[in-house]
């Protein structure tokens, strides 16, 4: 049974509902406060290949800080990717939420209950009916 990290904030209502139903589910997991323990640049090249996704992808743009860099106006680019990723490393706060990895290699962005769920079901993480 593989076992999946949840990267969260708690004071973010998706990432407390997406634990509520790994909870629900039996899920084995393990919580990942990002804002206290961000991903460097390595990490985040990683998770989102896992993803497969670009940085822009899980940027938060209408974040405040995404409007004082100004992330608005960057090129979605792989000329342009080494800087978005860069900016996740050192603003943490710009990551969407919430990410759950699981030690099978793969990832998704639970921002839905569908999502959270086909984590628990990917990776048998839940209890068998």
């Amino acid at each position: 049974m593989a076992r999946m990290e949840i990267w969260l904030n708690p004071a973010c209502s998706k990432c407390r509902a997406a634990v509520e139903i790994l909870d629900a589910e039996g899920a084995h997991y393990t919580v990942r406060k990002y804002l206290e323990e961000p991903p460097g640049a390595d990490e985040l090249r990683a998770v989102l290949e896992r993803l497969g996704l670009e940085p822009w992808d899980i940027t938060r743009t209408q974040e405040a800080e995404a409007k004082e860099l100004g992330v608005g106006a960057w090129g979605r680019t792989d000329a342009e990717r080494e800087r978005w990723i860069e900016a996740l490393a050192a603003h943490p706060r710009l990551i969407q939420r919430p990410i759950i990895t699981a030690d099978d290699g793969s990832a998704l962005v639970g921002r839905s209950e569908d999502a959270v769920r086909d984590a628990v079901t990917r990776t048998g993480g839940g209890r068998t009916p």
